[in-house]
């Protein structure tokens, strides 16, 4: 049956290896079934009903979205509301409040309206080949740098933002992180003054369960062991598990005992699945709420073009041209995650730059996302157990899958000018500005610009040049 849906002989997998992919994707993404609820409801502090309707819709649109992408295109992607996107909701939403008085949860549902267009014409855009088209428009040369330059924003993300380590001696305000506190630091004293007696002890157990499982990891794939990055993380896990109760004096596992395992369907009957309020949206006022639209139709287009492109190229899914099969199906999929993220309610669904630790485990095909899938949507009944999972054990998994995609730049032509500043610029401004989207952006800026003024400006395509000045519009004149 998998042979017949996958073709797995055809792209050199098997069942247990696409298995093992999915569960490693799983793994290395499973934080945003807790995050994504936190960031659009303020931790909590909208209510737990709204909070567990937007958990819900996380887990469900997320499984949906993976399902299509497994059966509509055949590839290994996951998705789920994405990281940037959703905090961005959250800002809008809480702007919605602020323009029109209503309640959080009434500009929440006055929000989703926008995700429910967005993805509305992202369908209609798959459909008629327009967002294959724009993926075609990407330079050879920039799709060469997409691939390395998400490899050091999930460098960035599994030594920074994802191990984020609040402490008693900045009263929990603001985390430390790893890269930037403890290897940063004048001395650890001064580290240990800062964070206070448990933080610093919290910092160094990170410290050592991520480099302990990257270690693991290389020393299993130095070996061919398949499942490397998963027997990697769940090293990382025991290690910090340990810890956790022998040096901090804490049971890691004590949140089960008051975990309840029954999904709160009625809250989100009540508050999330397709209440939209269209009112509301009106209310925005036609030129904001169009902005609003075009902002998110920009970012989540290229967040999930770099994220295929890039992952499909560390595979060795694409062509000489860098092009991938069934490009219209994955995004069509993509579009089809939105629109039902809309309906049950959770910000735009993309994929996921964490699908390249599934990538990197062997996953080639379908299998891969149905596996993750299945299991986002068994975690509406375990995830608490999901919640287990620490940070620094999948930092582990970022790290080194972020590694192996540098080994891109190896196909880029540094002696070439018009190759080399748009590859740098992706480079440094994916991981500092935590979007796919804008980076691509600021690449195809500079190739355009660099190759009209290098008196090349023919060979570059119409839809380049279109593609360019929307992107000079929406960092320079958009409001």
């Amino acid at each position: 049956m998998f042979e017949k849906l996958f073709h797995l002989s055809e792209n050199k997998t098997s069942v247990k290896t696409e298995l093992i992919a999915g569960l490693t994707t799983f793994m290395t993404m499973a934080y945003i079934i807790a995050l994504n609820p936190n960031l659009l409801t303020g931790f909590g502090a909208e209510g737990q009903d709204l909070w567990n309707g937007v958990f819900l819709a996380t887990c469900i649109a997320s499984a949906i979205g993976m399902f299509a992408m497994a059966f509509l295109a055949n590839k290994p992607f996951a998705l789920a509301p994405g990281m940037g996107l959703n905090s961005f909701f959250a800002v809008v939403v809480g702007n919605i409040v602020a323009m029109t008085g209503m309640t959080y949860v009434a500009s929440f549902q006055a929000a989703l309206v926008i995700i429910l267009i967005e993805g509305i014409i992202f369908i209609f855009l798959s459909v008629l080949n327009v967002r294959e088209k724009i993926v075609d428009a990407i330079p050879l040369g920039v799709r060469l740098g997409i691939s390395p330059a998400i490899g050091l924003m999930l460098m960035n993300i599994g030594l920074g933002s994802n191990v984020g380590i609040y402490a008693e001696g900045n009263g929990f305000t603001t985390p430390f992180y790893v890269m930037r506190d403890f290897f940063g630091a004048l001395t650890p004293g001064v580290l240990r003054a800062n964070m206070g007696d448990t933080g610093y002890a919290t910092m160094i157990l990170t410290v050592v369960t991520m480099f302990a499982g990257l270690f693991a990891i290389v020393a299993m794939s130095k070996k061919n062991v398949k499942g490397s990055v998963l027997y990697g993380m769940l090293i990382a896990s025991v290690i910090y598990w340990v810890g956790e109760a022998v040096f901090l004096h804490e049971n890691p596992f004590a949140s089960l005992a008051t975990a309840s395992f029954l999904p709160p369907f009625a809250d989100m009957a009540k508050t999330t699945l397709f209440h939209f309020n269209f009112a509301g949206f009106v209310e925005i006022g036609w030129f904001t709420a169009v902005t609003l639209i075009i902002t998110f139709c920009i970012i989540d287009m290229f967040d999930t073009i770099g994220t295929l492109v890039g992952t499909a190229s560390r595979a060795g899914m694409v062509d000489e041209n860098g092009n991938m099969p069934n490009m219209k199906e994955a995004l069509l999929s993509d579009a089809i995650g939105t629109v039902v993220g809309a309906c049950t309610g959770t910000s735009t669904v993309t994929t996921f730059v964490e699908s390249a630790s599934g990538v990197e485990a062997g996953g080639r095909t379908g299998l891969t996302a149905a596996t993750t899938g299945v299991l986002f949507l068994a975690c509406i009944f375990l995830a608490p157990i999901a919640a287990i999972i620490p940070a620094a054990a999948t930092s582990s998994a970022l790290i080194y899958v972020g590694v192996l995609m540098l080994m891109g730049l190896k196909n880029v032509n540094f002696e070439d000018m018009d190759q080399m500043v748009p590859v740098s610029l992706m480079l440094i401004g994916m991981p500092i500005s935590g979007s796919i989207g804008h980076a691509i952006g600021i690449g195809l800026i500079s190739y355009t610009i660099i190759k009209v003024f290098g008196g090349k400006a023919k060979e570059v395509s119409v839809l380049t040049y279109a593609i360019s000045l929307l992107f000079l519009v929406k960092f320079f004149l958009a409001v």
